[in-house]
């Protein structure tokens, strides 16, 4: 999606985009509007989109991170700060990890804990950060917020 198309200038006009990472901006765009809606789940609202690593702010100040892949078994985007991940220094609250279908439709969203994340975080050498596999496993240890599948 190109963006001068009128697909993104509508999405853009209606608050569902900010930037060019439009993968990202959908999944964080579908996990806040789900768990604002969710009377079970703390209403979330949008964080700036300049700040690393926070994505989205509970009304009780919880810190999450979002992050977006387009298949049950990828691998999220980056967590920098290595080091700091590492030591244990806490980044944020909560992981959720949003996982759209072939039509960028939302399939799944899992939410980590910061200790969830610690667990099952991979270090990528080349790359010098951190990231998740979304694994079988892992689906079945974290918490499933939403499930296409269970519908």
């Amino acid at each position: 999606m190109s963006p001068s198309s009128e697909a993104f200038v509508e999405l853009k006009n209606r608050g569902i985009l900010r930037t060019k990472n439009i993968v990202g901006e959908l999944g964080e765009y579908y996990a806040v509007d789900f768990y604002t809606k969710n009377p079970k789940l703390p209403g979330l609202s949008m964080a700036p989109p300049t700040v690393k690593n926070i994505d989205a702010l509970s009304r009780n100040g919880e810190i999450y991170s979002i992050k977006t892949i387009t298949s049950r078994k990828g691998t999220t985007g980056s967590f920098w700060d290595p080091e700091s991940i590492k030591n244990n220094e806490k980044k944020f609250d909560y992981l959720l990890i949003v996982i759209l279908d072939d039509e960028y439709a939302l399939d799944l969203i899992l939410e980590l804990s910061w200790e969830d994340f610690f667990k099952y975080k991979k270090y990528n050498k080349r790359m010098n950060n951190y990231n998740i596999s979304v694994t079988k496993k892992l689906i079945l240890a974290v918490k499933t917020v939403f499930d296409k599948e269970g519908i």
